[in-house]
């Protein structure tokens, strides 16, 4: 824990660069940009289309047969828009971020944080394309398939921070590497510290969920991945040589 706290607030002092909150701003406004379109010309069409695929599962038909739900019916599924906006906007911005957005700064904190961790050149531009797709596809099936649990009230809360913890981490940890670590350093850390990595995936999806503070998440998440992945890289880089000294 004490190595995510760590990599925590090292990535809050680096979003205060003012390159970094330039970045911050951008993807952010691009996202919007295109959500607010698709709001416009397809947010009836959706509202229609998602109420009829509700009205199939008896659980729906159940649950907002329920009080307080009785209330909400005819609302319900504009609700559901209203709630979804926001998370999807957020999910773009990480995949513009993860796709452009990275590799300046993974530069900038390399340079400034980690001079000496050697940049090996493990990943690629093709490597991130194919990492946050195949992160984007399994995000969207988990989502199809937990999708009638977010009817039951005690799993509503739990449900959006696991599976946008599992995304964020999935995305930004090829990412956080691509530069300095070899491909073989990528699997090995991915792998070795996979728990971390979710649980830092989880604390950035809380983080989203903030009112206002929530915007800064795509670009705050990536620092911090990069600060973890980056400390990890000269950690295992570092060991062999000091057990080597010890055996001298």
């Amino acid at each position: 824990m004490e190595r995510i706290f760590a990599a925590l607030l090292k990535a809050l002092a680096s979003l205060m660069h003012p390159r970094m909150l330039w970045l911050m701003v951008w993807p952010i406004l691009v996202a919007l940009a295109i959500w607010l379109t698709m709001a416009a010309l397809y947010w009836s069409q959706a509202a229609t289309w998602i109420d009829l695929k509700l009205h199939q599962w008896p659980a729906y038909e159940w649950a907002i047969s329920v009080w307080p739900l009785t209330l909400l019916g005819a609302w319900l599924v504009w609700l559901f828009l209203l709630f979804l906006f926001v998370p999807v906007v957020l999910v773009t911005a990480v995949l513009i971020i993860s796709l452009v957005s990275m590799p300046a700064m993974v530069t900038h904190v390399g340079e400034r944080d980690y001079p000496d961790v050697t940049r090996r050149k493990g990943g690629s531009f093709a490597g991130s394309l194919w990492n946050a797709l195949a992160a984007l596809f399994i995000f969207m099936l988990l989502l199809a398939v937990t999708l009638p649990l977010w009817l039951i009230p005690l799993l509503w809360p739990v449900l959006p921070v696991v599976l946008f913890g599992y995304f964020n981490q999935r995305v930004f940890r090829y990412d956080a590497l691509a530069e300095h670590a070899t491909a073989d350093e990528i699997v090995e850390l991915t792998t070795r510290h996979r728990g971390e990595l979710f649980l830092l995936g989880v604390a950035l999806a809380l983080v989203g969920h903030l009112p206002l503070v929530g915007l800064a998440m795509p670009v705050y998440g990536g620092l911090v991945f990069i600060h973890y992945e980056l400390a990890r890289l000269a950690e295992s880089r570092s060991a062999p040589i000091e057990g080597s000294a010890r055996r001298v």
